[in-house]
């Protein structure tokens, strides 16, 4: 006598487990170390190859950020409020700081967009590119941070043991501006134009973070600063070098916690949307 037939329905699943997800994602970070080096040693050798001024590109534009704003201080065009220590090592420092948060930003969507021809023809680990991003930031922020140390002695500062804190600070800055690009990059691979809102938005945020100059004791101004987020990240980690004290701490530390589920959701966020983007890229 014959079997009864069974009747089965497939349907597509449209559950994403976010457990399984993120997991997968961090195993891929852990597996993509090699490649991750590799692309990280392709890119710094292709960014100074046929270069005069080699790594000082890394320090051109905080340096010559910082050197307007001491020329426009030392020729009394603006009147600054006293920093408590010499201006130079001031607005160096908050320049080369905010430079590293730019490119910390802007890394995940760089990295990205020079390997989209790869990755048309080739699956790897997409988490190889943020992992690469980082070893590059690193680097760059290496060179930059001996540059500052260069300052603080020609200018004479007593920085003392609260520098050992810096790597600390600056892992937390690299954190938040990861995050947050890895957010950017899928939108800003499919339109242009968030890329240019994004530069245009940075430069309107300096003038509200207490970069080049204190935040004010009143005013809309100091209201501004103060909400902004950005400002604890470059207070508490230029602080830390020049020795000043360590002002906003609670806010920084409260900003820290809340960019560990944010670099995992945005992780995910990449995950899952590159693929996508890359898929249409190729057709």
């Amino acid at each position: 006598m014959p079997l009864p037939l069974e009747t089965r329905t497939y349907q597509k699943e449209h559950s994403i487990k976010i457990g399984s997800l993120l997991k997968a994602s961090l195993q891929d970070f852990y597996r993509s170390r090699f490649l991750a080096k590799q692309l990280t040693v392709r890119d710094i050798k292709a960014q100074y190859r046929q270069s005069y001024l080699g790594m000082l590109w890394v320090v051109i534009t905080p340096l010559t950020t910082a050197f307007v704003w001491i020329f426009l201080n030392s020729s009394g065009a603006i009147r600054l409020t006293d920093t408590g220590i010499p201006y130079p090592v001031y607005a160096f420092s908050g320049s080369l700081i905010w430079s590293i948060l730019s490119e910390a930003i802007n890394s995940p969507k760089g990295s990205t967009a020079a390997s989209m021809g790869i990755m048309t023809k080739i699956n790897f680990p997409k988490e190889a590119l943020i992992l690469s991003g980082i070893y590059k930031l690193l680097f760059n922020s290496a060179v930059k941070i001996v540059l500052l140390l260069v300052f603080l002695m020609v200018y004479q500062v007593d920085f003392g043991y609260s520098i050992l804190l810096f790597p600390f600070a600056l892992i937390g800055i690299l954190l938040f501006g990861t995050s947050i690009g890895l957010l950017i990059t899928p939108i800003a691979l499919l339109y242009r134009d968030v890329s240019r809102i994004i530069s245009l938005g940075m430069r309107f945020l300096m003038y509200v973070t207490p970069v080049v100059y204190v935040v004010p004791q009143t005013g809309v101004l100091k209201t501004l600063m103060e909400l902004n987020p950005l400002t604890p990240l470059l207070v508490v980690s230029r602080n830390v070098v020049v020795g000043l004290p360590l002002d906003y701490l609670d806010y920084y530390l409260a900003i820290m916690l809340c960019c560990i589920p944010l670099f995992f959701v945005a992780l995910l966020f990449y995950r899952v949307s590159i693929p996508i983007i890359v898929e249409r890229s190729g057709g």
